[in-house]
């Protein structure tokens, strides 16, 4: 049976649940401009089951109070779950490293507000 799923997120975490298992995953908000990322908003969320999907997700980040226009998903631990405290030590290095490096998001699952996948690429300097 083929899996009906309304966007790519739902897709996404359904794979990585089925896939891992429980896990934990960095979540960065992030503004797009034509040359930029900025940053805008972080958090972490234990993943414990494949039903959450998008709609869920967009109210979850209503909360941000931010206007954001992607949403960058890092598995915490390749294993699956992390504790509080490892998971807020690994998004605090996270968000440090993205700060010095754009193009680290390269390497996230990243959506736009639709739950669309986005794909980010460097511009070559001019």
């Amino acid at each position: 049976m083929v899996a009906d799923y309304a966007t790519d997120f739902d897709e996404w975490l359904v794979e990585t649940f089925t896939r891992v298992g429980p896990f934990t995953s960095l979540i960065v908000l992030v503004e797009i401009g034509e040359t930029t990322v900025g940053l805008l908003r972080s958090s972490y969320l234990h993943i414990i089951g494949d039903e959450t999907r998008w709609p869920e997700i967009l109210e979850m980040f209503a909360g941000a109070g931010a206007a954001w226009d992607g949403a960058a998903f890092y598995q915490a631990d390749r294993a699956g779950l992390v504790r509080d405290p490892v998971a807020r030590h690994r998004l605090q290095s996270l968000l440090r490293h993205l700060e010095g490096d754009r193009s680290l998001l390269k390497h996230a699952d990243f959506f736009d507000r639709r739950g669309l996948r986005l794909k980010i690429e460097e511009i070559a300097p001019s």
